[in-house]
């Protein structure tokens, strides 16, 4: 009997102990779900519905202001629980500029602040090469090399990520169309003359391969430039005997390209030197994601309607051709990606507009006060900028919210991946991408020359005829 019980007692002992975890476990649960979906209890005790704000900075290591409350543990990079609202976020760091925003977080959501920057307020400056007789510079999307173009074959280039820069030179000597030679006292041999003006500058992905245009009095010539081996590099308008009013790389390394001639689209293979029939007739605009390539048409006459003048379109990457949607304006498109959400965005007139992807069902559409002339996307889709000169649209994708501005100068480039530049009488100014944190950071700039950030360690721009690095770090 004693040992009935003692079972019987053991035996209640583990149910309660098993109904227990299930009551813990089962709380557990139900609190991690409460802190995921943005609750918090707060000193007071009090249940408060919050997000939270993940920041980063170059350089890293900055004071984090909130506020106007600090903590010494508040450090980019990081992230801090905030109540949901309004929020003034300041970042500070000894020896540099102050950067600072206002932000809203939202109930159970993240806030992501990638792209500050501060600038050394002491920076040492040096004169590095002489770029007389240079016509035009080109800095590689990945900012390490610089290409140096003149109007002769005898082009350079630098790697802006050595500290010591020791320019190489690039011999094109017949891949264009040249004029006549001219006897340079310095060298024996006679250099060729480019005839006609470079144009149309685009790079591969992979920062190796120019894509451009020279325009002459003969006509049109394309060029793929290999900057490694000059001698890999291709003439298409002479390859395929063909006079292509555009072309843009469809992968990293520029051997996938698509042109158009006469209105229409095709693909070209560079390895192969092969070009496909026309994939679609009369197009407008086109850009590519993931192997996929988007694009805007006129409809053909067949198909014409009061509400199908035009249409968006998608090339898969089996080759299978498809339309998206029908529309009465014609558009410009651009396709991208904002985490988890693959997005296409078009312009037509002043009036942004979202699509899904593979769906194609419209998201959102944003009017604005002026009709830009060109839209892209920014770096890894989190924004996408529509602009004309320098008036500047700017659909910041983290919180939905269009900022309209302009620069100072006439017009503007990209310093890094988010921060734009221009150049208002020899001084440079920066912005963030949209629009804030406006800063004049160095003078006797020249406007004729791209300026760019290497390696979050140099800024590089040009200076009385000489290409000028300023550090951005302590020496």
């Amino acid at each position: 009997m004693d040992f009935e019980k003692k079972e019987r007692r053991q035996n209640l002992r583990v149910i309660v102990s098993e109904a227990v975890m299930v009551l813990a476990v089962a709380i557990m649960v139900t609190l991690l779900g409460f802190i995921v979906s943005g609750y918090w209890v707060n000193s007071d005790f009090e249940v408060k519905r919050q997000g939270m704000l993940q920041i980063s900075s170059a350089p890293t290591g900055a004071d984090i202001v909130i506020d106007d409350s600090s903590s010494w543990l508040q450090r980019t990079n990081a992230s801090k629980v905030l109540d949901s609202g309004e929020h003034t976020v300041v970042l500070r760091k000894e020896g540099y500029d102050t950067w600072s925003k206002k932000i809203t977080i939202s109930d159970g959501l993240l806030y992501r602040l990638h792209y500050p920057r501060l600038f050394l307020n002491d920076r040492f400056a040096e004169k590095l090469i002489s770029t007389t007789g240079t016509t035009m510079a080109t800095i590689s999307p990945d900012r390490e090399i610089l290409l140096l173009i003149n109007n002769t074959t005898k082009w350079k280039y630098v790697y802006l990520n050595a500290e010591k820069l020791e320019p190489k030179e690039i011999d094109i000597s017949g891949l264009f169309t040249k004029s006549n030679e001219s006897n340079d006292e310095s060298n024996s041999e006679p250099v060729s003359l480019l005839d006609g003006e470079v144009t149309g500058i685009d790079w591969s992905a992979d920062g190796r391969h120019v894509i451009f245009k020279v325009v002459s009095d003969k006509g049109n010539e394309w060029i793929v430039l290999d900057i490694d081996n000059a001698k890999n590099s291709i003439n298409l308008t002479r390859e395929f005997g063909a006079d292509f009013s555009d072309i843009k790389i469809f992968n990293r390394s520029a051997n996938s390209l698509f042109a158009v001639q006469n209105g229409n689209l095709h693909k070209v293979d560079v390895s192969n030197r092969s070009m496909s029939v026309v994939l679609v007739e009369n197009i407008i605009d086109f850009g590519y994601y993931n192997n996929e390539l988007f694009f805007s048409a006129n409809s053909s006459p067949d198909d014409i309607s009061e509400s199908s003048l035009y249409y968006v379109g998608k090339i898969g990457s089996n080759g299978d051709i498809s339309r998206l949607g029908n529309f009465s304006e014609p558009l410009k498109i651009v396709a991208t990606r904002f985490y988890d959400e693959k997005l296409v965005a078009t312009l037509s007139g002043n009036i942004v507009a979202l699509y899904d992807m593979d769906s194609f069902s419209e998201l959102d559409t944003y009017e604005l006060s002026f009709s830009p002339q060109t839209i892209e996307a920014g770096h890894n889709g989190e924004f996408i900028i529509a602009y004309s000169q320098n008036m500047i649209a700017t659909l910041d994708m983290e919180v939905r919210i269009v900022h309209e501005w302009a620069t100072e100068g006439e017009d503007f480039g990209w310093l890094d991946n988010d921060m734009i530049y221009t150049v208002h009488d020899g001084e440079l100014i920066v912005y963030d991408y949209d629009g804030l944190n406006r800063r004049a950071i160095s003078k006797n700039v020249s406007s004729r020359f791209p300026i760019g950030i290497a390696n979050n360690k140099y800024l590089y721009y040009f200076s009385d005829d000489f290409l000028t690095r300023e550090w951005l770090t302590p020496r």
